[in-house]
This record gives C-alpha cells, structure tokens and sequence, in this order.
C-alpha cells in the first residue's frame, strides 16, 4: 500500500477486527479478565480515538493509554523553571505550540506571553536559531523537549549554532529517554499489562533492538505500530497472535518507515550532544534513572540550564487533578474526579488535556467525555 485512504480501508479493517475476535477468544487469560495492551505513544491513542477502533475491538481486550506524551509527562516544576527564563528582560524563549498552555504551578507560557514575556511558538528549533541570527543582542532560548524522536533535530541545530559562532542561542534542555519509561511501567505493581504497541516515531530514530529487554526479561511481546487505523489494527493483531502462541517477541509492523537498526545521522548526533542525566522527574511517574538527557560539557554555552539561574523546584500537581494516574493506565480520562467539568481545553489543569498527543484530550475531542456520563468511574 502506497497512499493513507489505503490504511483507511472499511473491509480491510472488517476483516481484520474478525480476525482479533477469534484470537481473543481463543486467548485463555481474557475469559478472567481483559487481555491488556498499552499503546506507549499518545499519537496512537488519538488514532484509536479519532477512527473509533476502540469501540470495534471485543469486550476481553483494553486497551491502555501509556505516558508516551512528552508535554504531558513534564512536571508542573519544570514549566515554572521555563516561564522564569521566560521573565528575564532581553530573553525570547521559542517553544512548540502545544508546550504553551500547559499550567505551571501559577501560569502558563502562554500567560507569560499576555503579560509582557516575549514567547514565540516555532515549528522547529532551526525556527529558534534563525531568530537568534536576526537578533544578536537578545538572548533566544528553545524549550527542548520530546523523546528521541525530535531529539536529532535539537542536537543538529545546536552543532550548526556552534558552527555558525551563534552565542546568543541556548536549549533549555527537557528531553526524555523511552526504554528507562517503559522499564519503569513494567516494574509498577499497580499494571499487568500484557502486551504493547511501541512507538513507531521513536522507533525511526533508535530503531527496535533498544526494546529487546521487553521480550527477553519481562516476557511481554511487542509491535511498533504506525499510525493509521490499519497499522493499528493489525498491530493489536499481531500481538494477540504471539499471545495466543506464548511468544514474547519485538516485531515491527511499521518496517515502510522504522528501520531495525533506526538512523545512524540522528543517533550519531545525539550521542554527541546529549548525555544522561543521571534521574529525571516526570509527572505521574515520580524520578526515573538515566530517563533524561542533557547537553554535554562541550555544549556548555549553548545549555539555557547553565547559562540562566531557574528555581529548579519540585512542585505537585493539584490533588484535584489525576494526572500521574491516567499516565501510568491506572485509571481512564473520564474517571478522573474534573474531566470534562474543572478541566476542559479551554481551562485545563493538568497538561494531559492540553496536548494533541493526551489521553484526556483524546478522549474529550473525539466523544469520550459522553462516556463518563454513561460509566461508573471505577
């Protein structure tokens, strides 16, 4: 298949949803309870919402919705540290439109901007460095942040500012590291997950053998999955069907686009760059070892962390806010206490509503908010 309407075929999903009745069927575990598969990447989960694949999948599987959304797992005290850098005079701090609305502990960025910040949504970090050619005497920052999927790009824009001799230009580093997330998942008492769909834009970048861990120690099987209904569905297929044959293997579903051994350009400037952090705090998910990066020493004068004093502060969530449950699969969107009423897009208080990549605002786009009407929260 060539074209996307392909993957949005109507009998091409009908048979393969008959096809995932009979295997689910056939797997033992779901006469008990629902056979659990944790789609990891929050792309999927607005596909599974968008096209209503959930609603067409059997009673005996659930689907779970991961923390593979990297605005929704930044912690409210990192978003205070961006608006402080934000604030200070002669700074313009560049950032992804969908990192403006997320609540820090008193504002946004977005907020920041309405009351004199100079803030400028980018559609890259390239964006960023071309504004800082346009005003040497300001100080440009760009608000990095993602999984290794958009990692390169950051890492590839700061050795062209070195290469150019751009001074005024810095990241304010926040990206994440997936393997170290999934590892955490798998290690929570609270989930007993048996499957995943892996996430196949970070998958173009690492490729799948970082996964293997997956298989070979915790016995779970895993497909990277593409995006469109079709990939969704027979990902879900593919590991029903190693279930079923008690396989716990990393297949790649999305091979047109993910390579085994992922990008070597991408993955040679990411090594040089970035190193590990030693942990990183994520919202819902508390510290994670060697989940973060950072820039190099090398990379000193391009690392916003080292050139501006933040507060560097640990700040909870609202205790009326049920984010850290819905990023482990603990609970659904519509089970938490303010979906849909306290925490809407409009006025969100926890940032799983805000980005195009959140379970809740899934669930609230595409119909879900109807369902807590309908539904006992659990």
């Amino acid at each position: 298949m060539k074209y996307a309407d392909e993957f949005r075929d109507r009998e091409k999903a009908q048979v393969l949803i008959r096809e995932i009745d009979k295997l689910a069927a056939s797997i033992r575990v779901g006469r008990t309870r629902p056979i659990q598969i944790m789609e990891v990447c929050g792309g999927h989960t607005h596909s599974i919402f968008r096209y209503g694949l959930e609603g067409m999948l059997p009673e005996s599987i659930e689907l779970v919705h991961g923390p593979g959304c990297p605005v929704c797992v930044l912690p409210m005290g990192r978003v205070d540290d961006c608006i402080s850098i934000a604030e200070r005079e002669g700074v313009i701090f560049t950032t992804f439109g969908d990192a403006m609305r997320v609540p820090g502990s008193k504002k946004s960025l977005l907020q920041a901007k309405a009351t004199g910040a100079d803030v400028r949504m980018v559609y890259s970090p390239m964006d960023a460095l071309t504004i800082a050619r346009k005003n040497p005497d300001r100080e440009v920052v760009f608000f990095g942040l993602g999984f290794e999927t958009t990692m390169p790009s950051t890492a590839l824009t700061v050795l062209q500012a070195e290469a150019e001799g751009i001074r005024n230009f810095s990241v304010f580093c926040n990206h994440i590291t997936i393997v170290p997330t999934i590892k955490a998942i798998l290690d929570s008492p609270d989930l007993h997950l048996d499957g995943f769909l892996g996430p196949g834009h970070v998958s173009m970048v690492i490729g799948t053998a970082p996964y293997e861990f997956i298989a070979e120690f915790y016995k779970r099987p895993m497909v990277v999955a593409g995006f469109e209904p079709l990939d969704v569905l027979q990902s879900i297929w593919m590991v029903l069907q190693q279930i079923s044959q008690g396989r716990a293997e990393i297949e790649n579903q999305y091979a047109r686009i993910v390579p085994t051994a992922g990008n070597a350009a991408a993955l040679a400037a990411v090594t040089r760059v970035y190193e590990l952090r030693e942990f990183f705090e994520w919202r819902g998910l508390g510290s994670i070892d060697h989940s973060g990066v950072r820039l190099r020493e090398a990379y000193a004068a391009y690392d916003a962390e080292r050139k501006f004093a933040i507060p560097n502060l640990k700040i909870a969530d609202p205790k009326s806010c049920q984010c850290g449950e819905v990023l482990k699969g603990i609970i659904k969107p519509w089970q938490c206490k303010v979906f849909g009423t306290a925490c809407t897009p409009e006025v969100p208080l926890g940032a799983l509503m805000v980005s195009t990549e959140g379970a809740c605002s899934a669930y609230y786009q595409y119909g879900g908010i109807k369902r807590q009407k309908t539904m006992v929260p659990a």
